[in-house]
């Protein structure tokens, strides 16, 4: 299990030196609306987090026993899961999301292969580039861990805003799931 801890000692889901310096480059820097990018925390039910995913799909909101389950069997896999977080400092509500999971393959001399996932900016922030740079952050982060490549998958619509975080339209994607 990890021991990455944030500043006030609760539980964050990876070390916090993997975040690169552009991750808070250009974000606003007055007081007001100061935001920070840091590693999930073990605290961040409380913080708005399931909010801001619900603006990807279906989120029914999980009770906090639910949430540090799910964070503590995510922990328990180091240098598997890389969930970054945007914070608005002044209240302290999580404002943009992202998780990078690592797979590790046989292929490419037992490589490794980031997948981005759960790309989600809350919608009364969006078009201030927090999504470009949650991207380029966790890009970053899968080549410093040691990815040969990075990949994720979107919405046709959203291929030109991938496009400009360094991606390249390639293959399609097939999903089938599991009768409920």
């Amino acid at each position: 299990m990890s021991t990455f801890t944030s500043e006030n000692g609760v539980p964050s889901l990876f070390d916090p030196k993997l975040i690169p310096e552009a991750a808070d480059k250009g974000i606003k820097e007055d007081e007001k609306d100061k935001i920070i990018a840091r590693p999930l925390a073990r605290d961040d039910h409380r913080k708005g987090f399931l909010s801001v995913l619900a603006g990807l799909t279906v989120a029914p909101d999980l009770s906090p026993e639910v949430y540090e389950a799910r964070f503590d069997d995510m922990r328990n896999c180091p240098n598997t899961y890389y969930t970054l977080v945007f914070e608005h400092v002044p209240t302290g509500q999580i404002v943009a999301t992202a998780t990078l999971f690592v797979e590790r393959k046989f292929l490419r001399n037992a490589g490794k292969v980031g997948h981005i996932e759960d790309v989600a900016v809350d919608a009364s922030r969006r078009g201030k580039n927090l999504g470009k740079r949650i991207i380029v952050s966790l890009t970053a982060i899968a080549e410093s861990v040691g990815c040969y490549k990075t990949i994720l998958d979107c919405n046709e619509e959203n291929i030109p805003f991938y496009q400009k975080c360094g991606f390249t339209h390639k293959e399609f994607e097939m999903v089938k799931y599991a009768k409920a």
